[in-house]
């Protein structure tokens, strides 16, 4: 039987046309929402809800509502009070936590389905889901992407810091053929020795060294050509591996790639690739790189979510906040397709859902994301 899409919230007008009604004593849908509404992360949290207010517009049902409350950011004690008053009201949906950290409190509330925009694992999490971009997910589309390109020796790059140890499971858990794990200092000054030894960055200037030593007191025009040619190096010979995928952002991440050219890998032989990119234009400015790739959202989606954010609230949203605007979508759908909403086991869909984002599938009560393949080239995001 040909598999098909559900569309979360765009479409979402097809459930209030079908069979699909929820039971008379189950008439309101009320979903708490954690955030960090004031302190540090404020503007964060207040994006989270506003994110809310667009769905809740989308959707149009008076029936839905939205029961927000402050929860800090890491903070039990306001973690703790923001659910027990969510759970005075009857409420046994919420939106949240933001951060994996505070999964441990979260759990302690076993009569609660929590639906988390945090990326910490696809596989549901007690009565935790978690709807972020996973590395798994992310991980998927790589692997055939890089398979696509013909390539056959990996390297997977990932720094030395406390998620280290988490990534080494996964990565070992995941089949992704001929690999290489290479784990590095987040100290730029270290980090560049370290993949001087990774490509062999030594021996292939020494190579280069003693090519040049060989035609350095010859005349004749085709060692002076030969000659000409290898002052142009910088080194000698290809580094062991066709493909990199780093598993950074930011400025550790433009270090990595820095590192990695100044050891003269060939940009036209190994393929670049990254993960936990949000469309971040600052990588445009590491003049480095001539392009890198990396799975993603669907950006055309992202973009029409930004400039509709952009023209109700007159500020541009935080990129997770698309996330929550898709837990909307897709505890809405649940609701109007179970009747109800008793417990995580109302989340596993035999069809796969499309929101903002991209097609999620829950099969076998875990999350992956189905995401394209984005290369950056000439200071734009191009979908491979």
């Amino acid at each position: 039987m040909k598999k098909f899409s559900i569309y979360i919230l765009s479409y979402i007008v097809f459930f209030l046309h079908t069979n699909l009604s929820s039971n008379e004593e189950n008439k309101n849908l009320k979903i708490g929402l954690l955030a960090p509404l004031t302190g540090e992360y404020a503007e964060l949290g207040n994006s989270l809800l506003f994110s809310l207010q667009l769905a809740l517009e989308e959707i149009d049902d008076k029936n839905v509502f939205i029961v927000p409350r402050d929860s800090g950011f890491n903070n039990k004690k306001k973690l703790n009070t923001a659910i027990q008053d969510i759970k005075s009201q009857g409420i046994n949906i919420i939106i949240g936590p933001i951060s994996f950290e505070e999964f441990d409190e979260a759990k302690k509330y076993n009569d609660i389905i929590f639906i988390s925009p945090s990326n910490i694992s696809p596989n549901f999490n007690d009565n935790i889901i978690s709807i972020g971009i996973s590395l798994e997910s992310q991980l998927v589309a790589l692997r055939e992407f890089i398979k696509s390109q013909n390539k056959k020796k990996t390297v997977i790059m990932f720094p030395d810091n406390k998620y280290s140890t988490l990534i080494e499971t996964k990565l070992k858990n995941f089949d992704l053929g001929n690999i290489k794990l290479f784990k590095y200092s987040s100290n730029p000054q270290i980090l560049t020795g370290e993949i001087e030894v990774l490509t062999n960055y030594s021996e292939r200037k020494r190579k280069l060294e003693f090519r040049k030593k060989m035609f350095e007191d010859k005349e004749d025009e085709q060692s002076l050509r030969e000659l000409d040619r290898l002052d142009q190096l910088y080194t000698l010979g290809g580094v062991s591996f066709d493909s990199v995928i780093i598993i950074d952002f930011g400025n550790n991440l433009k270090s990595v790639l820095t590192s990695l050219v100044y050891t003269d890998v060939d940009q036209s032989k190994v393929l670049f690739t990254t993960v936990n990119q949000w469309f971040d234009e600052s990588i445009f400015y590491e003049n480095t790189i001539k392009t890198i790739y990396y799975p993603s959202i669907n950006y055309s989606e992202f973009k029409k979510y930004n400039e509709k954010y952009f023209k109700k609230f007159k500020a541009y949203p935080s990129e997770i906040t698309i996330l929550t605007y898709d837990a909307m979508g897709l505890i809405y759908y649940a609701w109007k397709k179970n009747g109800k909403l008793s417990s995580i086991n109302d989340f596993s869909f035999k069809n796969k859902i499309k929101g903002k984002i991209g097609t999620f599938s829950f099969k076998d009560k875990r999350v992956l994301q189905e995401l394209n393949i984005y290369k950056t080239h000439d200071n734009t995001f191009i979908k491979f």
